[in-house]
């Protein structure tokens, strides 16, 4: 099974414009960093977290890199 949030597949990332891509990575940096600080305090109860966030941000960098280079597109403006 694949670690992540089943929210942020490769598939319904690949349905986000490059806007809403930066505001969900932004969104899982926050997290990233709040599990982070409760981990550094002992409050963390799901350590697993910690590397399904890291995944989540990869998986965004990785298409956002790859709509860079052109080997993925984004998807066209519906009306």
């Amino acid at each position: 099974m694949a670690v992540g949030t089943k929210d942020l597949a490769p598939s319904e990332l690949d349905g986000y414009d490059d806007e809403r891509l930066v505001a969900e990575l932004k969104k899982a940096k926050e997290e990233l960093f709040n599990l982070r600080f409760q981990s550094a305090t002992g409050q963390l109860e799901s350590h697993g977290r910690l590397k399904a966030v890291r995944r989540d941000i990869a998986r965004i960098y990785t298409i956002l890199r790859e709509r860079e280079l052109g080997i993925r597109t984004a998807p066209s403006p519906s009306e």
